[in-house]
């Protein structure tokens, strides 16, 4: 474990977002925020304030300045590109009678 550099307060460490795979989940699900000098920190932090109970199996921490989202008011623009293109949806392809479970 790392100690924060000399002088730094809790306000100046950056911003984390966790997301946590339970022992039933087969994907990471984004589960809140946390404040730590470092990465190492922030896992340790995490695991401690969002496993309490042990459900969780593997825990990522990603520096909030590092991600990247669309915006939701800008969801119809964004999106728009995928409608034209009748090969992603499953009314295209004909599925065979003996196919299960599609």
């Amino acid at each position: 474990m790392t100690d924060a550099p000399e002088g730094a307060t809790e306000r100046s460490w950056p911003l984390w977002e966790v997301f946590v795979r339970g022992k039933r989940g087969l994907s990471h699900v984004h589960v809140g925020s946390l404040h730590a000098p470092d990465a190492e920190m922030a896992l340790r932090n995490a695991r401690d304030v969002y496993t309490r109970r042990q459900e969780g199996v593997s825990i990522w921490v990603v520096k909030a300045d590092d991600v990247t989202a669309s915006s939701p008011s800008e969801k119809d623009s964004f999106f728009d590109p995928a409608g034209d293109k009748i090969y992603r949806h499953p009314t295209f392809y004909d599925v065979p009678e003996d196919v299960e479970y599609l």
